[in-house]
């Protein structure tokens, strides 16, 4: 059974998010404090972390931290009050996978919990290690999901590659929100999330020589973003061969 681990100081907070995981059928297991959380994660390996931001021993980002730095790869989805997007960036730079803003609905919570268990990227088979794809200086190894920039390796999180893969597989064909939400997260149609922007906000920042004015990373106003239509992405999902385009 999936096991999630519920980081909430609440009593009755707490209680209410394990009696409607329960319900879904996900076995629960509860911490109010985050060394009690980072006790019952090393011992007990959840396969998903729900975790409030304010935690009366730490913050709820200490814990994102330390899970990371201790090798666990488990999906944190973040309870915050606070809706400054500086704030939800900063969650997310430091290995929170998604956030909800208080107050919330069973639905939402349920839908985002969902997703966040289900596999974003299938594994390919055999014969993938040649699977090279190349934007101007920005490089991807789908394959060993690993992302360089000028031969630099690149730190992105798994959402953030999957999402730069997502674009890339579209070769510069738009790619709206509500696409990339199923595809990279696994939400349903109806939820609303502004996560995508945050985590292109992200890519920008690790990928882009000059963030404000993105060159790989291209917004189409009112509908979603793509790659650079002048950008070839080689054949990430083709015969192997590899382009070496450059950016104008």
């Amino acid at each position: 059974m999936t096991r999630i681990l519920i980081v909430e100081d609440s009593d009755n907070l707490r209680r209410g998010l394990c009696d409607m995981l329960d319900a879904d059928g996900y076995q629960t297991i509860a911490a109010a404090s985050a060394e009690q959380a980072l006790a019952v994660a090393r011992d007990m390996r959840p396969d998903l972390v729900v975790l409030d931001l304010m935690l009366p021993d730490a913050e709820g980002a200490a814990v994102v931290k330390v899970l990371r730095a201790s090798g666990s790869d488990a999906p944190v989805l973040v309870l915050t009050a606070r809706s400054e997007e500086d704030e939800k960036v900063r969650l997310l730079r430091m290995g929170a996978d998604d956030y909800v803003t208080k107050p919330f609905g069973r639905r939402e919570l349920s839908a985002r919990v969902g997703a966040l268990l289900r596999r974003t990227t299938p594994r390919r088979g055999e014969g993938e290690g040649d699977d090279i794809c190349r934007v101007g200086d920005v490089t991807i190894d789908l394959s060993a999901r690993v992302v360089t920039r000028a031969g630099t390796p690149v730190g992105l999180s798994p959402k953030e590659f999957d999402l730069l893969v997502a674009l890339a597989r579209r070769r510069g064909a738009v790619v709206t929100r509500t696409q990339l939400l199923r595809e990279v997260w696994r939400y349903e149609p109806d939820v609303v999330s502004r996560t995508v922007d945050l985590h292109i906000l992200e890519l920008r920042r690790a990928l882009e020589r000059d963030p404000a004015h993105p060159e790989v990373i291209v917004t189409v106003r009112k509908v979603g973003y793509r790659m650079n239509a002048g950008v070839q992405t080689g054949d990430l999902f083709g015969s192997g061969t590899v382009s070496q385009p450059r950016l104008t």
